[in-house]
């Protein structure tokens, strides 16, 4: 048995649709039509549903201990929660445009509260990113309208200002949708804006598709030791990091 509940609102920033269901003992984020953005099994409100949002968690393979994440795109929070469950030391700023989504994260997925480790902004994602250069060590960006890249989110200037943005070993994780027509386009930017320093990570045939790329090449030897790195993560985070490198496609040698 499943229930909707419609929480859509207008704003002068926003024109979201935003609805949540319940199925299994799952409660459901859906933003602009029926696909789920984000999900949380009620029983397990801080680990990550989702496969996808697993395979973000993979930038640990190459930045384990980042002091600073930038997030773009918040959803039901589960990015969020987790980080700020199992990395103590990490500071994590998430901007989302829709305060509605905020509202919803708060109140139905138990996101916690802004304080020194977390603050959420209502704000555009390419705006905030083109004004802080060099402010994070980690920039996750999940930002779709309806199954499709936000505009703002995946142009060529977005992507060059998230290399700006990253400070000296930094890493951007995006989550694209193989099916989008235009995520061919969105990777060849990436790799224009990281060239020489692009991996990907498949989530599922003809879904979601992961992209790493890097500020700086990691070099040989961290490529090397990412399964004795996986193994080490996987036993602390519960997460498949060694399935994750079995999968890892470096675009170009790094």
């Amino acid at each position: 048995m499943s229930s909707v509940y419609d929480f859509s609102k207008r704003s002068s920033r926003s024109d979201a649709d935003v609805q949540l269901s319940e199925q299994g003992g799952v409660r459901l984020l859906h933003l602009g039509g029926s696909n789920v953005q984000s999900a949380m099994r009620l029983t397990a409100p801080h680990e990550l549903e989702l496969a996808y949002t697993q395979c973000m968690m993979g930038f640990m393979l190459f930045h384990p201990s980042p002091e600073n994440i930038l997030m773009i795109g918040l959803g039901g929070g589960s990015l969020a929660k987790f980080i700020y469950r199992r990395l103590p030391l990490t500071k994590t700023t998430v901007i989302e445009i829709h305060p509605e989504v905020i509202t919803v994260a708060r109140g139905y997925f138990f996101l916690p509260a802004d304080d020194e480790r977390l603050q959420v902004v209502i704000g555009e994602g390419g705006e905030y990113v083109a004004s802080h250069p060099c402010s994070a060590d980690v920039l996750l960006v999940d930002g779709f309208d309806d199954c499709r890249q936000v505009p703002s989110l995946c142009s060529q200037d977005f992507y060059n200002r998230a290399r700006e943005a990253l400070k000296k070993n930094g890493v951007l994780i995006v989550n694209l949708l193989s099916r989008d027509k235009g995520f061919q386009d969105y990777i060849r930017r990436i790799e224009h804006a990281f060239p020489g320093c692009v991996a990907t990570l498949t989530v599922e045939a003809h879904g979601n598709l992961i992209v790493f790329a890097f500020k700086h090449s990691p070099g040989k030897q961290v490529w090397e030791d990412l399964q004795t790195r996986a193994t080490k993560l996987e036993a602390e985070l519960g997460l498949p990091f060694t399935r994750f490198v079995r999968k890892l496609h470096q675009r170009k040698p790094f």
